[in-house]
């Protein structure tokens, strides 16, 4: 089979993801944090970058709902071509771009205080690469910041040919799917 482009690849891992019935998305997503949460990145982690999941993707909710008392947790807002990063609160959060809860306020955190972040990707290789939604929030966050990164998936947006990395694209150190944990950088 040819390789896929970045367009194919992105069409053919949203059609594969909207094959996943709701039961099926939980049950990936419980498994995906139950491995997360026994990482040394994770256990030795206070202040840690997540996101607010779309309809298709690893459902985060439940597990910010987890350890939220425990763990400082931040969420992305959308600001012009780049991220702010600011304190998760259950209680301020709205619509925001791209139809993804985002947090409200001020209170803007420096990425380069956060000590994880897990990162969404539509698909990532075994080298760490990670094929985004093209618009490269991420791609600038992550240069930003010497935290930890690693990379949530269903076992399918793992794929084995390689996804193509430019100059600025930063890899994620670990991808953690439904069936496995794979170190990609040491």
């Amino acid at each position: 089979m040819d390789k896929l482009d970045k367009a194919q690849l992105r069409r053919k891992i949203k059609n594969m993801r909207l094959l996943l019935s709701a039961e099926e998305r939980a049950g990936a997503s419980a498994s995906i944090f139950e491995q997360l949460e026994k990482t040394a990145q994770f256990l030795m982690a206070t202040r840690i970058l997540m996101y607010h999941a779309l309809p298709d993707e690893v459902d985060t909710r439940a597990f910010l709902d987890k350890w939220a008392s425990r763990k400082s947790f931040f969420l992305p807002r959308v600001n012009g071509v780049n991220l702010d990063i600011l304190p998760y609160d259950r209680t301020r959060l709205e619509l925001g771009s791209f139809h993804i809860e985002e947090p409200t306020g001020d209170d803007l955190v420096d990425p380069a205080t956060l000590e994880l972040i897990i990162v969404p990707a539509v698909a990532y290789d075994r080298k760490g690469n990670r094929l985004g939604r093209g618009k490269g929030y991420y791609d600038r966050l992550l240069t930003t910041t010497r935290a930890a990164k690693i990379g949530v998936a269903y076992e399918f947006q793992m794929v084995d040919e390689g996804i193509p990395a430019e100059q600025h694209d930063v890899p994620v150190d670990i991808v953690i799917t439904d069936k496995g944990l794979y170190i990609t950088r040491k």
